[in-house]
């Protein structure tokens, strides 16, 4: 067997430090110096690690710019997601009937799992989706927390397929959930929901998170699926007037 060189080892630190979840897409890595510092390594190992992880996709760097980790992990898995909802968008609704589950597997490891960082991650996303309330951001706090929680649960394939999901959010489906909290009664139910979730997973009850987890994400799928139906009433009423939309 080949014995491994230090750069190898930089190289295999890294990726898992990214795989973790401690460096996250889009993340700029500490400047090469610190790096090399907590890593009790030298620069030049350090940097044929770098450029290593560069040539794999997994790291890009601009010049003077610093190192940041790609979306290569969750864009190989939402890429062809996005793509076929680009074409059906009425398979939105079979992305929420995942989530439930998703949603509800998360919280209940995170209710198991979760560390004294975690339970203040997921106060802060919170406080964050609180105070969001009522504007732009609310949509993407909402997003923010859920991942808190996917986090929390310390199970790294739960993580990625987490982020590969919102990867595809991003694309095709965020505007609509967006749309939800454009109602005041249901934005209020969907943070009662939220806090619901966090004071399982804080109390450490797996089941309750777990189901609170599900009951959210059954809410949503419900709602959203109310919604389309409205859009759809909407447009057949302009057709019956002789207002065709465009194809």
């Amino acid at each position: 067997m080949q014995q491994q060189t230090l750069a190898d080892r930089i190289t295999a630190k890294l990726e898992t430090m990214i795989v973790e979840g401690v460096y996250k897409p889009g993340d700029r890595l500490p400047p090469e110096r610190k790096l090399a510092e907590q890593l009790e390594v030298s620069r030049p190992s350090l940097r044929t690690a770098l450029q290593t992880l560069a040539a794999k996709g997994i790291l890009r760097s601009r010049q003077g710019g610093g190192h940041y980790v790609t979306d290569t992990l969750t864009r190989s898995v939402a890429d062809p997601l996005v793509e076929m909802l680009s074409k059906h968008p009425e398979t939105q609704d079979d992305v929420l009937e995942f989530r439930v589950l998703l949603e509800g597997t998360c919280a209940f490891y995170a209710a198991q799992r979760a560390t004294e960082e975690d339970r203040k991650s997921l106060q802060e996303a919170f406080t964050l989706l609180e105070e969001s309330m009522g504007t732009d951001q609310e949509s993407q706090a909402d997003l923010t927390f859920h991942l808190t929680i996917a986090e929390a649960s310390h199970n790294i394939i739960l993580l990625h397929t987490m982020r590969a999901i919102f990867s595809l959010l991003k694309h095709n489906i965020a505007s609509n959930i967006g749309g939800i909290y454009n109602n005041q009664e249901t934005s209020t139910q969907l943070l009662h929901q939220h806090r619901h979730i966090m004071e399982t997973i804080l109390a450490g009850q797996p089941e309750q998170a777990r189901l609170a987890a599900e009951e959210h994400m059954v809410y949503v799928r419900e709602t959203l699926s109310g919604e389309d139906r409205k859009q759809i009433r909407q447009l057949r009423a302009k057709r019956r007037t002789g207002l065709l939309e465009a194809i």
